[in-house]
């Protein structure tokens, strides 16, 4: 009797539960797309000098302008940030050899100092002024511009939400066609993917000082989030 007094719970339990079937892991997507709130751009001056003191020398005037003119135009010390500076000879190669056939070795003449910092804008009304007045004052080198959002939690959950959204449509999908339905969440799993617009070089030249100001189209930004969301499955309906 007492066997049976305790078997008898059990049995119950067993039918009491459903009837397990497996999982099913899905793969959702949720995307949200927004314009940019700020950009990133990178210029700075290359100059040239008989000596490296001469180059730098030059080099110092022009940064120091071109610093001074980016905080008159409304950019803030904390985003302007020094990202490159070098200091390399100009070699000049010759075909001339020795006696004995080797090729003589190259010549340094002058030398070259490059200047560069990162500046940020965060108002993207300015920029094609900013531009234009960087390469006013001195700026011969501007690598590229790149946009952003400055903060992006909120697109993201959105994003979030869509993308588990999609996930949970899909299962219960499949499950239905396979005579189950969704049980118990068992994991959860995102991949942030970035899609803004790339950034683009921009190559000064000296008659763009008297040119009118730069053009800019910020476009949007895509902020994706995929998701891979694993449930299992119960198929005690059948």
């Amino acid at each position: 009797m007492r066997a049976f007094s305790v078997l008898v719970p059990f049995a119950l339990i067993a039918t009491a539960l459903p009837a397990y079937a497996g999982t099913i892991t899905i793969e959702g997507r949720g995307e949200v797309r927004a314009a940019p709130d700020m950009a990133t751009i990178n210029s700075g001056v290359t100059t040239q000098g008989a000596s490296a003191r001469e180059a730098l020398d030059a080099n110092t005037a022009a940064m120091s302008e071109l610093i001074a003119a980016l905080k008159e135009a409304g950019i803030e010390a904390r985003d302007i940030q020094t990202s490159g500076f070098s200091v390399n000879p100009n070699y000049v190669y010759s075909d001339a050899r020795d006696d004995l056939g080797y090729s003589l070795p190259p010549k340094i003449n002058g030398y070259q100092v490059s200047n560069s910092v990162t500046v940020i804008v965060r108002d993207l009304e300015e920029l094609g002024s900013i531009l234009d007045r960087s390469v006013t004052v001195g700026a011969n080198t501007v690598n590229g511009v790149s946009f952003s959002v400055a903060d992006p939690s909120e697109l993201l959950d959105e994003a979030r939400k869509q993308a588990f959204a999609d996930a949970r449509e899909k299962a219960e999908l499949y499950a239905g066609v396979a005579n189950a339905t969704l049980g118990d969440l068992e994991s959860i799993s995102e991949r942030q993917d970035f899609n803004s617009p790339q950034p683009y070089p921009m190559y000064a030249r000296a008659e763009m000082a008297s040119a009118a100001p730069v053009p800019v189209e910020a476009g949007e930004m895509s902020f994706a989030i995929t998701v891979n969301v694993s449930w299992d499955l119960d198929n005690s309906a059948e």
